[in-house]
């Protein structure tokens, strides 16, 4: 078979292979399994949009059948035949094989390592480069690319400017005991961004509502199934916005996501055993309690938790335990809070902060609330927390220069991902995790 003839069959992606039931077509992928069964091959073909099982008989095709026999896992191919319906067949369609070309086989000597059985987790994440290319996988990472679509498509509509915040800082926006330092040019220090909402308070005072969407770095020592060092945010600003706007905005971005995904990828969630009969009832309002109130309900659960403490996992399972829904928990303690938070008027000792906790036990999703507007105020939280006030000065120039009220948050890509796939960990849901002790490959 020669590719690029004239009158070759059009090229089609798998999971359009519905379309073209009957037509002759070409198939350009890899091969993910073969079945022999003496003058029958029954090869499975993968090529990025989903899997199609082949036919190929020696009687009827002895070129295509000795193209494809013995041909080994992870070959690259391109073939040719006609579509048909095959209920049996993964996505209920096959491709009855009339030509193949192996484009690079893989030796037998050195075969594809990760074979179509269990493997080991540090195994997997050694093969991380491989791994993703397994059906599993591969319908987690189309899940996240919808959950990206998805949240940029709401943003934008609720006339949000997308503004790119730096990795580079010059110093820490939350704990300093989480940065990351990296030897700049010259002998200077700087930081890779532990959140770019600093940035993004500097252009929303310029465009009014702004968000950025990218990569931020936590130097946690953490092992739990919750954490990465290197993972994705999704952090709105807006001038003239309070608490309240942004619970609202955090409880519209997430709804919008959840059912971008169940209705756009519905194939991928089945893919994962993904029970979406919970998935479908997210929609605002979302439930909401005070940290008394969940300080007093961690009692109640036998929980050692207490007032002025903040939530772990343990704690943040058992308050979210009894909501099908994502629940809202506002106004922490100001002391436990970074020191741009502003504090409730009400109760000085409160910050106007909210967390949202996704159901089933996967923790926060959501972190935000409003920001400290007041100069005087902002210096002295800023003395308070021994940060370098000198690497502040241009973000205390936002107070100095047209300061108003504004709030935001920040949305963790990768958590809220692993929720609404149903995934044990959240190192499946990027395509190469970056977590303790591990930054290979």
């Amino acid at each position: 078979m020669t590719e690029g003839k004239k009158d070759s069959p059009p090229v089609i992606a798998i999971e359009r292979a519905a379309d073209h039931a009957g037509s002759e077509v070409t198939v350009r992928g890899w091969l993910y399994n073969l079945r022999e069964s003496g003058k029958l091959l029954f090869p499975i073909f993968r090529d990025g949009t989903g899997i199609m099982q082949g036919v190929v008989s020696l009687k009827e095709n002895h070129g295509a059948f000795a193209a494809l026999k013995g041909l080994t896992q992870e070959s690259s191919v391109v073939v040719r035949g006609k579509i048909q319906p095959e209920a049996r067949a993964p996505g209920g369609y096959e491709i009855h094989v009339s030509g193949a070309e192996a484009i690079q086989r893989v030796s037998e000597s050195t075969p594809y390592p990760i074979q179509l059985k269990e493997h080991g987790v540090d195994f997997l994440l050694d093969q991380r480069h491989l791994w993703i290319r397994t059906p599993r996988q591969t319908s987690i990472l189309r899940i996240r690319a919808e959950a990206v679509r998805a949240a940029r498509n709401f943003m934008d509509d609720q006339g949000y400017t997308l503004t790119d915040a730096p990795i580079f800082t010059p110093a820490a926006c939350e704990g300093t005991t989480t940065l990351f330092e990296v030897n700049y040019i010259d002998d200077q220090k700087a930081y890779l961004t532990q959140s770019g909402q600093l940035y993004v308070e500097a252009t929303a005072a310029a465009l009014g509502k702004v968000y950025t969407f990218g990569p931020t770095f936590r130097a946690e020592k953490s092992k739990t199934r919750r954490h990465l060092t290197e993972f994705w945010m999704l952090e709105p600003e807006a001038a003239f916005a309070h608490l309240e706007d942004m619970i609202q905005l955090g409880e519209g971005l997430v709804t919008a996501v959840v059912q971008s995904v169940v209705k756009n990828r519905a194939r991928e969630l089945a893919a994962l055993d993904r029970d979406v009969t919970k998935l479908r009832g997210i929609e605002p309002p979302f439930p909401r309690i005070s940290y008394d109130e969940a300080i007093a309900t961690l009692a109640r659960e036998g929980n050692p938790a207490k007032w002025g403490d903040d939530f772990g996992g343990d704690e943040e399972t058992i308050l979210s335990k009894s909501f099908d829904k994502p629940v809202i928990v506002h106004r922490y303690p100001a002391a436990m809070k970074a020191f741009y938070m502003a504090k409730d008027a009400a109760r000085p000792e409160l910050a106007l902060s909210f967390d949202m906790i996704a159901p089933e036990g996967y923790g926060e999703i959501i972190g935000g609330g409003e920001r400290e507007s007041s100069y005087e105020s902002l210096v002295e939280r800023i003395r308070a927390s021994n940060l370098p006030e000198e690497s502040f000065q241009w973000y205390l120039d936002l107070r100095r220069y047209g300061s108003v009220p504004h709030a935001g948050f920040g949305l963790g890509l990768e958590r809220t991902v692993a929720w609404i796939c149903g995934t044990e960990h959240i190192r499946e849901v990027i395509p190469f995790p970056r977590m303790l002790y591990r930054v290979y490959p």
